[in-house]
């Protein structure tokens, strides 16, 4: 957050765990020169794990009318595979980045 936040300084907002008319809560929104991005924050536990966080990804996706979503995950295994991952799932685009 201290790095996204100078961006979008005056130029958009953030919302950090807002909570949906569902009653779910996201992860972070960002509303920035009109885009909408919907991201969502995971710490690394395993294929499963994350195969989860993509289906509430796309959960958010809908709910916001959105077709790309942002996934960060964050891996603090010794043997990890860091990097960015751009993936079609139904009729969505996931970004996933694992840091």
């Amino acid at each position: 957050m201290l790095y996204l936040k100078p961006i979008i300084n005056g130029t958009g907002n953030y919302y950090i765990e807002a909570q949906t008319l569902d009653a779910r809560q996201t992860d972070v929104i960002v509303d920035y020169l009109g885009e909408q991005f919907v991201v969502e924050l995971k710490i690394w536990h395993g294929n499963e794990y994350n195969e989860r966080g993509e289906k509430q990804l796309l959960a958010y996706l809908d709910y916001f009318h959105q077709e790309t979503g942002y996934m960060l995950s964050f891996n603090f295994n010794k043997k990890k595979t860091v990097g960015i991952k751009k993936l079609r799932i139904e009729d969505k685009v996931l970004i996933e980045a694992v840091v």
